[in-house]
């Protein structure tokens, strides 16, 4: 299974459309989001981006209310704190935004999940940490380097690619 995984978009929907491009030219199956999505749009975007979208709330995510409304209307499982996703080998990931360090530490000493994905830190991050892969994507939005990854759950291989 191939899992696109992004953060830090802060409404940035331009930005956002050249990122789910890459995606689709990954044919990924699953998207996820590690929030900070900042804006309607951007999950509208998502939407239509692949079958299987998850959306965690970050930070800055200030009306919560309305975009996890906005996601149940378009069949995005959205979450204010974390967004468990449920892979075909039998494995699970789970995102987090990050800036809560001790639900990140949680979820990472939990061992419950493969893969625990976040964001927040604008930085990319692919580590094994007591058996959990622990990944970042980096970032849309305010990075030196815009980012998002592309895992691919058979091979295991973690792809991180620019966004022009």
């Amino acid at each position: 299974m191939r899992i696109g995984i992004v953060s830090d978009t802060h409404g940035d929907a331009k930005r956002l459309s050249h990122a789910l491009e890459i995606f689709s030219h990954h044919q990924v199956q699953v998207v996820v989001h590690c929030g900070d999505v900042g804006s309607i749009q951007c999950l509208r975007l998502l939407a239509n981006a692949a079958p299987n979208v998850h959306v965690v709330a970050g930070n800055t995510d200030r009306h919560i209310e309305e975009l996890a409304d906005e996601a149940e209307s378009l069949g995005i499982n959205f979450a204010a704190e974390a967004v468990h996703v449920p892979l075909d080998d039998g494995k699970a990931l789970v995102a987090t935004h990050g800036h809560d360090e001790n639900l990140l530490g949680e979820l990472i000493a939990d061992r419950q999940f493969h893969y625990v994905c976040h964001g927040h830190s604008h930085m990319i991050r692919d580590e094994g940490v007591n058996g959990v892969r622990v990944i970042n994507p980096g970032a849309l939005h305010r990075a030196k380097v815009r980012t998002v990854a592309v895992l691919d759950t058979v091979s295991g291989v973690l792809e991180h690619i620019v966004v022009r």
